[in-house]
């Protein structure tokens, strides 16, 4: 039971890490404003973090035994994460999307499921949540 409930919640956050990444790369080749430079790079390197962090979750749930699920049809049909518009995308607006805020809250989620059955899946998702919540804050700097 622990195991499974560790392991749903390292899922959810591949999937919607992998699911961040995407739309990250999107708005990064649409956006447009005064402040285009400053997000168009920020969004490029939460592209990488994005990547960076759904690896290191894979690697844990493949360290607990259970393969990790990253193919494109399971991110489409689990993600939990907002969709983002199609087209040019104002500065404002791609830091205020609602997808790295929702990535976040799942998270906080995750770590809350994993705190009694496995600390150490626990701590990375904790890590993982710390450097998101700090670019959630940067973004929201930069276009206020």
């Amino acid at each position: 039971m622990a195991t499974k409930t560790v392991a749903t919640a390292l899922q959810r956050t591949l999937t919607d890490l992998i699911d961040l990444g995407l739309p990250a790369k999107q708005a990064h080749w649409n956006v447009t404003g005064p402040h285009f430079r400053a997000v168009h790079l920020h969004l490029d390197e939460l592209a990488a973090a994005t990547r960076e962090h759904a690896d290191s979750v894979a690697e844990r749930l493949a360290a607990l035994g259970v393969s990790p699920d990253g193919r494109a049809s399971t991110v489409a049909a689990e993600s939990t994460l907002p969709g983002l518009p199609a087209g040019p995308l104002a500065d404002r607006a791609a830091a205020e999307a609602g997808i790295l805020a929702a990535t976040i809250t799942g998270l906080r989620a995750g770590t809350a499921a994993t705190g009694e059955p496995d600390p150490v899946s626990q701590d990375l998702l904790i890590g993982i949540a710390a450097d998101l919540e700090k670019q959630h804050w940067m973004f929201q700097a930069q276009t206020r």
